[in-house]
């Protein structure tokens, strides 16, 4: 009995298709496809029932589940205590949501390689729903997103709040001087804002419906500096954690806004799935490096 097909067969029912539970463990369909038939012809019966979409198992294939997903999680006990001892290396799987890439990117990896020369780090950048979502799939080892207070994690996805904090407003600097204001205030003056699939802009965009008032956006782009240097042309009003404003050198120029009916609070997570023993460390470090360039002195503005 190979474990590999083992791996298959539970694969597919976690995911529910063979598309999927090929990409999780970066098969090509046709293999996968062979493993199950093998673990099938080993036992001698069918685990799947191939006339459902989406593919479902048998009644003996489902109380099978369970004692195969024990066999896989007695052998990566043995192999993560076999490694344990072991310097990391290989691979390493990180996420970065979209803004934090810019401004910790360079210093996490160069980090990384300093204290462990045979890891390979390999980052991605996306919006902190498509990272968890890719950590569910195993297609990345741990990522730092930032989420809305209170969202659940999706399924098969771990984590740990690293900093609670909040969205802020953000205008030209000296231009919106009162004590407070409402999204009412604000709206006429247009936003400057992450393009479609933003969490931020959607929960923004809510807001302003609830209050009958459109999102008007005069520019979105991805880039967190582009966003807060057209802020201070004027073009519009920005919207960012408050750690990302407050490290990224345009304090001087610009000011947070105190709105009243708009206090969206996040949170800084370390999403991450099973993490292999030999890589724990590395997370860990990841997740501390974050918290360390969140944490430490703002940038000092070029134009300053």
């Amino acid at each position: 009995m190979k474990v590999e097909d083992i791996e298959a067969f539970v694969a597919v029912i976690r995911s529910e298709s063979l598309s999927r539970a090929a990409q999780e463990l970066g098969l090509t369909q046709p293999i996968l496809t062979r493993r199950i038939q093998g673990f099938e012809s080993e036992l001698g019966i069918a685990l799947f029932d191939r006339q459902t979409k989406p593919l479902r198992p048998t009644t003996l294939g489902q109380r099978l589940y369970d004692p195969c997903r024990s066999v896989l999680q007695a052998v990566e006990t043995v192999r993560d205590l076999a490694a344990s001892d072991l310097p990391p290396t290989g691979g390493l799987r990180l996420g970065l949501t979209q803004g934090l890439g810019e401004l910790t990117l360079l210093s996490v990896l160069a980090e990384l390689r300093g204290l462990w020369p045979e890891l390979e780090p390999q980052v991605s950048t996306g919006w902190s729903a498509q990272l968890a979502e890719r950590i569910g799939l195993g297609e990345l080892d741990a990522a730092a997103v930032f989420q809305g207070r209170g969202k659940v994690l999706p399924r098969h996805v771990e984590g740990r709040v690293l900093r609670s904090t909040r969205l802020v407003v953000l205008g030209r600097k000296g231009q919106w001087t009162k004590r407070s204001y409402r999204l009412a205030d604000c709206s006429e003056a247009g936003w400057v804002l992450n393009p479609d699939g933003c969490g931020f802009r959607a929960g923004l965009q809510r807001a302003l419906a609830e209050k009958g008032l459109l999102l008007r956006v005069r520019l979105d782009t991805y880039s967190r500096d582009l966003q807060m240097e057209s802020v201070v042309n004027g073009l519009g009003l920005g919207l960012m954690p408050e750690p990302l404003f407050e490290r990224s050198g345009f304090s001087d120029r610009l000011d947070i806004i105190p709105v009243s009916d708009f206090k969206p609070a996040v949170d800084l997570w370390l999403v991450h799935g099973k993490i292999p023993a030999r890589l724990q460390a590395p997370v860990d470090a990841f997740a501390d490096s974050m918290l360390r360039l969140l944490q430490g002195p703002a940038k000092v503005s070029a134009a300053a």
